[in-house]
């Protein structure tokens, strides 16, 4: 899966323009050696970690106490990074300020809000005045149920000021879905949105909020966001401690905001697990590492720049609207948009890099293959020339969406495939834009981050596929689990396969350019005959085909063997007939191998995924086999399991 030729090859210029390169120059100096390329500084970052870590904190200008020691306790789990460092969150993305854009929103019915950076501390200012009223402080959570607004980046700094723990969810969630996180972290404050916009409808929240704020007895105040302009109904129908945002501004005069430093652990927000196999595990995440990485990652690994602007297609459900927000570190300007991406024209976000000359456009693999499928070429019908790189995650990025990025969308950008997960609130792998990009592959794995691919045994490997792993300590794991006495959950989730060792869940592969491939989950890798099939891998090949749409594979325990049976779900008008069958048999066989080709393919009319957009195969395993989906909740389209049940064509 390897391509001679790159797509894409910074010229030198740009890369002597890079903030990478003088990250290099800078800590080259203080070491006293030249650093030549990606891979050499990658090692260096892994061999001497404590260095790399310290001189990124310098680098990146991070306000707050340092403090002497940089590493103690180097094991996993336990090592702590910056034991005597003090520090607050939001006043490092708060650090700049004026009449220049800090965030831009675009809604899908056409409302639009500009906050400058003033307007921007004006408006924490009042949200930290009335938290701190409610008597939020150190320790305490903030849960909101919010859209991809300004409002909600605003009430996430307000929280981090006082020291307090943010959580959020998108409004699409349903109550239990709700309830099942917020219910284990138990908030003193909740923030609410009265309703949204998605694909032409306007969905009022007034019942969802009630429910959810009768299901929370920790609540000592509930905050309504206006949007669709029921805010003050919504409010006085949860009763006293309800307020709305207008009364909030008119309550309250902005001042210098403040902020509490602590430690560099400290707990900044809570991020839940988005699986289907019971209640979502509460993951916490420190407000140190996750600056420190969130600039890493921005500045060197995305070369995102003060004054860029900065767009990422998220809700607040998914790690990347904390990895969008933390962009304000880097005083770029953050465009937000809340909507569906395809309505009312499948152009909308093209539209919206054109208008607002977008710099960092990021988004999902999904994304761009549902863009190829719909034939859109907006390299001819779109001023991008402002559009520096695009950056895709999600799920695997299949070597044909590479294509695609630069034969339709702009044929010299930075297209940087990134892979992490919430358990990280980042990546493990990502961009270099020093480096080319290569077809289908990652091309990198991120400094400071051990990364290597193990096989079964616990030996690492250079070619094959198997886990991948990170073998030494980095700042931004998990400060713990919510409700985890004695760290035996955070344990299992990662260090039970290999101890000591982070087992992230992932079936990887190394690229001769040493780069990496990500076929999927190990979790739903597939084993036919005993041999590990990455799932992706099939699916790289089954979407090339125009009539599919987009296929979910599983393993079906038959005949004391496993057999793949794949599920499509077809164009409109399409019918999966033996002829169709067979060309996508053909075309598994052919791209990937004869043990990839599934034993059974069936038509299905939907496929279920998560809220952050992640298919599910795991649930849908689980139904195949008559066993319960625990955490149906987890799911935005859960009534789509039950076209899973019982089905004729896998009885036989």
């Amino acid at each position: 899966m390897t391509h001679a030729a790159p797509l894409w090859t910074p010229s030198p210029e740009r890369v002597a323009e890079t903030a990478l390169r003088r990250f290099m120059d800078f800590l080259g100096e203080r070491v006293g050696r030249r650093f030549a390329d990606y891979a050499d500084i990658h090692a260096f970052s892994i061999a001497e970690r404590e260095a790399f870590w310290s001189a990124l904190w310098d680098f990146c200008g991070v306000i707050g106490e340092k403090g002497e020691r940089v590493l103690v306790d180097d094991r996993m789990p336990g090592a702590r990074f910056f034991p005597d460092a003090r520090l607050n969150f939001a006043e490092n993305l708060l650090r700049c300020n004026g009449a220049s854009e800090a965030m831009v929103f675009r809604g899908e019915d056409g409302s639009s809000l500009r906050l400058t950076w003033a307007d921007l501390h004006a408006l924490v200012s009042r949200l930290q005045q009335w938290l701190a009223a409610q008597g939020v402080g150190v320790g305490d959570r903030v849960a909101a149920m919010m859209p991809n607004r300004p409002e909600t980046i605003a009430a996430m700094l307000a929280t981090a000021s006082l020291g307090a723990t943010w959580s959020s969810c998108s409004p699409d969630f349903g109550v239990q879905g709700v309830i099942d996180r917020f219910g284990q972290i138990e908030p003193k404050v909740f923030i609410a949105i009265d309703g949204y916009f998605y694909a032409g409808k306007r969905l009022d929240l007034t019942d969802k909020v009630r429910e959810v704020v009768a299901r929370l007895p920790s609540l000592a105040a509930v905050l309504v966001v206006p949007y669709i302009g029921i805010a003050d109904e919504v409010a006085e129908s949860l009763g006293k401690e309800a307020t709305t945002l207008p009364a909030i501004t008119a309550q309250y005069a902005a001042r210098p905001v403040t902020y509490e430093r602590l430690p560099f652990n400290h707990p900044l927000c809570i991020l839940f697990s988005s699986g289907t196999t019971g209640v979502p595990k509460c993951i916490v995440h420190g407000a140190g590492g996750t600056l420190l990485q969130h600039l890493k990652e921005h500045r060197l690994q995305c070369d995102l720049r003060a004054g860029d602007r900065f767009f990422y297609f998220t809700t607040c459900g998914w790690m990347m609207w904390n990895w969008l927000a933390s962009g304000l570190a880097t005083e770029a300007t953050l465009i937000l948009f809340d909507g569906s991406p395809f309505h009312p024209e499948p152009s909308v976000l093209f539209d919206l890099a054109q208008a607002e000359r977008i710099t960092l456009f990021g988004t999902s693999a999904k994304y761009i293959d549902a863009c190829r499928k719909a034939g859109l070429a907006p390299a001819r019908t779109h001023d991008l020339s402002s559009v520096r790189l695009i950056t895709s995650t999600g799920s695997p990025l299949a070597p044909e969406s590479f294509d695609y990025v630069y034969e339709a969308i702009k044929p010299d950008v930075h297209l940087a495939s990134i892979s992490g997960g919430t358990d990280i609130v980042s990546c493990f792998v990502g961009g270099s834009p020093i480096s080319p990009v290569y077809r289908g592959e990652i091309q990198a794995p991120g400094l400071g981050m051990a990364v290597e691919v193990w096989d079964e045994t616990g030996k690492p490997i250079r070619s094959g596929k198997g886990e991948l792993v990170c073998t030494r300590a980095f700042p931004c794991m998990p400060v713990m689990f919510w409700n985890d006495p004695g760290g035996k959950k955070y344990h299992a989730a990662y260090f039970e396969r290999f101890e000591g060792i982070w087992c992230h869940g992932d079936f990887a592969e190394w690229t001769e350019h040493g780069g990496l491939i990500i076929h999927g989950r190990s979790d739903a890798t597939l084993n036919p005959g005993g041999v590990r099939i990455g799932t992706a891998e099939i699916y790289a090949q089954v979407e090339r085909i125009p009539e599919v749409v987009e296929a979910l594979a599983i393993g079906q325990e038959w005949d004391n063997d496993v057999r793949v049976v794949l599920f499509v779900r077809l164009r409109e008008g399409v019918v999966l007939d033996d002829a169709l069958k067979e060309r996508i048999r053909r075309e598994v066989r052919t791209g990937a191998s004869p043990r990839h080709v599934p034993a059974r393919i069936v038509q299905v009319a939907d496929i279920p995924r998560t809220k952050s957009g992640k298919i599910t195969e795991l649930a849908v395993r689980d139904v195949v086999h008559g066993r319960e989906v625990k955490n149906k909740e987890a799911l935005a389209n859960p009534e789509a399991l039950d076209l899973y049940r019982d089905l004729p064509e896998l009885k036989e």
